[in-house]
């Protein structure tokens, strides 16, 4: 991922909520494509439980803008022909991998070690073992790690994942995975931050921002 791109969140919140008139109704989608566009992502992979969703339209959104590639993985071959049948011509911006919800633990943080994007459906049953996975794997670059669907299930309340919750569209569980450094070398700055929320009295409308911790250098030994 490179520096943020204002310009490029833009124009993929903007592209997401044309897709979002001819497919379902966004959920948090365009958040989503604004995130994964304005941080340059390009290699995105979404995890649906059932089939292609607004989800993976917004991520094809934000490859348009960054030049990135999309991954969609499904749990069944019906899933793939239904998913390419709702989708139409967006289908073609998408690369399908059929697994099943037990080989996505080993799936996605050994294979999609490249990946600077990954978003999981939490209505995938282990879908807490996949993140907590993902969390604990060496990742060849930053990675930017969503559950989205989060109040779908109730064990967000609870959940050991280091995440935050975003109360965006059905709830968004969000972290970020450092990329691995090489033994006895500076890793550099790290650029840390949180997210916070605010909802405007008068209209009801909620606002996201991103606030960054002030730098540090960290070396691993």
């Amino acid at each position: 991922m490179g520096c943020w791109s204002a310009e490029n969140a833009t124009k993929a919140f903007l592209k997401t909520m044309n897709m979002g008139k001819r497919a379902t109704e966004p959920n948090g989608a365009e958040f989503i494509s604004a995130l994964a566009a304005g941080n340059n992502a390009q290699i995105m992979v979404a995890a649906c439980a059932n089939v292609a969703d607004s989800t993976s339209l917004a991520l094809v959104a934000a490859a348009q803008q960054t030049g990135g590639r999309v991954v969609c993985i499904l749990r069944g071959v019906e899933q793939l022909h239904l998913s390419k049948m709702a989708l139409g011509t967006n289908s073609s911006h998408l690369e399908f991998v059929v697994a099943n919800s037990q080989a996505l633990e080993m799936l996605l943080p050994n294979y999609y070690k490249d990946a600077d994007f990954i978003a999981v459906d939490c209505n995938i049953q282990n879908h807490e073992e996949i993140l907590g996975s993902l969390q604990k794997s060496r990742r060849d670059k930053s990675t930017i790690i969503l559950g989205y669907n989060a109040f779908c299930k109730e064990s967000w309340r609870s959940s050991p994942l280091r995440t935050q919750l975003l109360p965006i569209g059905e709830g968004l569980l969000l972290t970020t995975i450092a990329a691995k450094a090489k033994k006895g070398t500076d890793r550099g700055t790290e650029n840390r931050g949180h997210w916070i929320v605010k909802i405007d009295k008068c209209t009801g409308e909620e606002h996201v921002y991103r606030v960054k911790s002030p730098r540090r250098r960290v070396v691993e030994t």
